[in-house]
């Protein structure tokens, strides 16, 4: 079989990646999106080894010291990474992998694996964006401003990405990364 791709989906805060993953599982058969391992406190809802692993700063540290991440990152005081050998098995099975990353993380990858997609998800403006970080409800005024001006950062990274994908209508949008998801598949045909 041959070897699967890896497409890295990344973007600012609150410009809808989760939302997008969610619906591209749901329309493109045989991807397998990575869970990532975090530091951070569960949200309401979230569940351990569905939306993260959840672990301690030392058990993180373990796997840090141990070469274990394909990529890790400190994002607003917590830690989040990918497993290499999670992310490995699934490749070699010739799947397509999904990673949901910061972009911080998406360098990483995109340096110990030159043939990652980046696609950037963008929301149609800063000020949506703002309204859907506060609309979550699950931040603290500092968290809020804290995520805001990460996202200015992040959104200066836009033109290093092989793909943008505005999330104006979660249909469109997702028509979109599913037609840039299959359109690789086509590629290696």
């Amino acid at each position: 079989m041959s070897k699967g791709r890896l497409v890295i989906i990344s973007g600012p805060s609150g410009a809808g990646k989760g939302t997008l993953v969610d619906r591209l599982v749901s329309r493109v058969p045989g991807v397998w999106v990575s869970v990532s391992a975090t530091t951070r406190r569960p949200r309401p809802n979230e569940v351990h080894g569905r939306d993260y692993y959840f672990m301690s700063p030392e058990e993180f540290q373990s796997l840090i010291d141990d070469g274990d991440f394909l990529e890790w990152a400190e994002v607003h005081g917590n830690r989040y990474g990918t497993l290499k050998s999670m992310v490995a098995e699934k490749m070699d099975e010739g799947r397509l992998v999904v990673l949901e990353i910061d972009p911080q993380g998406a360098r990483q990858v995109k340096a110990a694996i030159p043939d990652a997609v980046l696609v950037f998800i963008v929301a149609p403006s800063f000020q949506e964006l703002e309204r859907r970080i506060r609309e979550r409800g699950a931040e603290t005024e500092e968290q809020v401003r804290a995520r805001l001006a990460t996202a200015e950062r992040e959104m200066e990274l836009v033109g290093t990405y092989d793909f943008v994908v505005q999330n104006d209508d979660i249909a469109r949008a997702t028509d979109e990364l599913v037609g840039i998801v299959e359109s690789l598949g086509e590629k290696e045909s």
